[in-house]
């Protein structure tokens, strides 16, 4: 029978998040599901490296040892259900040490498991398919350097797991928000036709999936965030018409405001009418956030369009090698010293080269800490006291990398005065994880879940080719008259919130307006021209594409927000980038630096509440 509302809390945001979140949750009392996400491309190529040296790993361990084995009898008292895509790339292996835990506590729970993900044994065939990257247009990689090929799943899997009895459900690969999405299908009944409701249960899961980052986690107004070491993790009370209220346990540290949900639902996405996941397509632009009460926020009106007709699948492969080391330099000039000594590093590396007949970098990169290096031609400091050099690069050869910080340790006692640094022995070259994400029709998977021996087949149904040129866009704000003799500029931060993240080599970056009436000028500001000059010592245009080419721009009247999309913009992104922010989670914060023209009586307002 379906519910009227389920309480979901969200415990897990990365491979590596905090061991107390689910004894916190539990102690709230309340919860009826907790779900965990653990995987990222890098993790699932870590997990593929893992596998292959034990086939009985390949799995985030410590869930089943750290998160679920210390409060497991506390699960089953309270009957709270579990959904985590903790399995990696072998999620029957994760399956298998949970039921084994299960045995030792003499507990009687089910364990399922979703299959069908991983593709790694298609390798040879998918290659010869001929696919293309979807982004860059690159042939398939060499199959002797796939670590991995996962496609990612829905979350109709899931909801047969719990249908069928399952306590615990544990997936491989599946999209971020498929384990809560899958959590609502089955206790509301939903369909595959029930398209508004899959996807505001989408944008539930999508708040939980990063947990902390939605009740006060890397908030721009962080000074606002108390007891950061007893951080609250996420709940989403969600009714059976989708709609849902953000909160967070009694007692925790951390906020829930709607700028706090507002930054988390901008959080690593591209066109925010054109969310792609496997059973939805979700148009968040008209998404309403109203705050309740203290750490109380309402979430309603995203929409939803048919299911897409293909699944995205991600290959990770190695592709050359790379390294490099971050030293500190203190006294008179620091950043000149600094600078000095990287053009120093790389041409010693480069003699070393020549010696022994190797090819030059395939990539350099030199950063400056504490000297606005970030900032391209907006940096602001001329000369400096104090700051951390990073000098990394690219090889084709292993020994490339070897020879750079050789070359770095050597010229240690040749340097410009004030040279130090922390750390333990000298790095070693590391091989590159790059990415390569193509498409793959529905009906290519034989997707299944496996309970008590029983294995249940799940196919999808075909989807619909999403057709962009459809999606009605919102009217642009209307610029805002500025009276040149009554004008100001103040920071784009005293105007709004911000949030970035990465997809690959893509960097989002979302905006969200403090008050409505901001939002035209923000927008005015804020051209795709003027966002590309701030990162465009970042973006590395394709032939053929200029640097606005490489910027999107997004409105999102329901919160009064702009989201930006930046191509080629992180280097490679992830462990394919030697960029010091290879995700870009601190873009939003460069942006926020931005001058923005406004009237004189905003400005004014914004005084006053300063000195107030």
């Amino acid at each position: 029978m379906a519910k009227n509302s389920i309480r979901v809390a969200g415990a897990s945001g990365f491979w590596g998040d905090a061991a107390h979140s689910t004894s916190q949750l539990l102690n709230d009392g309340s919860v009826d599901f907790i779900v965990y996400d653990y995987l990222a491309e890098i993790t699932m190529s870590i997990m593929a490296q893992a596998r292959a040296k034990n086939p009985q790993t390949g799995y985030a361990v410590d869930f089943v040892t750290a998160a679920i084995k210390p409060n497991l009898k506390e699960i089953a008292r309270q009957g709270v259900k579990i959904v985590s895509n903790a399995g990696g790339v072998n999620p029957q292996a994760c399956a298998q040490a949970l039921r084994g835990v299960i045995a030792e506590q003499g507990l009687d729970l089910k364990v399922a498991c979703v299959m069908g993900d991983d593709l790694i044994d298609q390798c040879k065939t998918l290659s010869a398919q001929g696919h293309i990257e979807m982004f860059n247009g690159e042939s398939f990689p060499e199959t002797d350097k796939v670590a991995s090929i996962n496609a990612y799943l829905g979350a109709f899997p899931v909801a047969l797991a719990l249908q069928q009895g399952a306590d615990i459900v544990v997936t491989g690969r599946c999209v971020d928000s498929a384990v809560t999405l899958g959590v609502c299908i089955h206790a509301f009944d939903w369909g595959r036709d029930d398209l508004d409701k899959l996807a505001m249960g989408s944008l539930a899961g999508h708040i939980l999936e990063c947990g902390p980052q939605a009740t006060g986690g890397n908030f721009t107004d962080w000074e606002q965030v108390e007891n950061l070491e007893n951080m609250g993790y996420p709940i989403a009370e969600i009714s059976a018409d989708g709609c849902f209220v953000c909160t967070k346990p009694e007692a925790t540290g951390g906020l829930v405001t709607v700028a706090t949900v507002a930054e988390q639902m901008v959080y690593e996405i591209g066109d925010p009418q054109a969310y792609i996941l496997p059973d939805v397509v979700c148009d968040f632009s008209a998404v309403a956030l109203q705050q309740l009460a203290d750490n109380r926020v309402a979430v309603s009106g995203a929409k939803g369009l048919p299911a897409p007709d293909s699944y995205k699948v991600c290959t990770t492969f190695a592709d050359q090698w790379r390294g490099g080391h971050s030293l500190t330099v203190y006294g008179i000039d620091a950043n000149k010293k600094a600078e000095k000594l990287a053009a120093a590093i790389f041409a010693a590396s480069r003699r070393t080269f020549n010696i022994f007949g190797l090819a030059d970098f395939s990539e350099i990169s030199v950063e400056v800490i504490g000297a606005d290096s970030q900032y391209g031609v907006f940096a602001e400091i001329e000369s400096c006291r104090e700051v951390t050099l990073k000098v990394a690069a690219k090889h084709v050869d292993a020994a490339g990398i070897g020879v750079l910080l050789k070359e770095m340790t050597g010229l240690g006692l040749a340097t410009p005065p004030g040279l130090c640094g922390f750390a333990g022995g000298r790095p070693k070259p590391s091989p590159i994880v790059r990415l390569f994400s193509f498409l793959l029709p529905k009906g290519s998977l034989a997707i299944k879940v496996e309970i008590d021996g029983r294995v249940i087949d799940c196919p999808d149904t075909q989807g619909t080719a999403l057709q962009q040129s459809a999606i009605s866009r919102p009217p642009e704000p209307r610029s805002p008259a500025l009276n040149r003799s009554d004008t100001a500029l103040v920071p784009l931060v005293a105007l709004a919130w911000a949030r970035s993240g990465d997809k690959g080599d893509k960097a989002n970056i979302g905006v969200i307006a403090r008050k409505a009436e901001y939002l035209p000028y923000i927008y005015a500001a804020l051209s795709v021209s003027a966002v590309a000059e701030r990162f465009a010592h970042f973006i590395r245009p394709r032939a053929g594409r200029s640097l606005e080419d490489c910027v999107e721009r997004y409105l999102m009247p329901g919160c009064h927000g702009i989201n930006f999309l930046l191509d080629n913009v992180l280097g490679g992104g992830g462990m394919a980038s030697i960029r010091n922010d290879p995700q870009g989670k601190g873009y939003g914060q460069l942006l926020l630096n931005a001058q923005i023209p406004v009237s004189g009586e905003i400005a004014r307002q914004l005084q006053a509440g300063q000195d107030a």
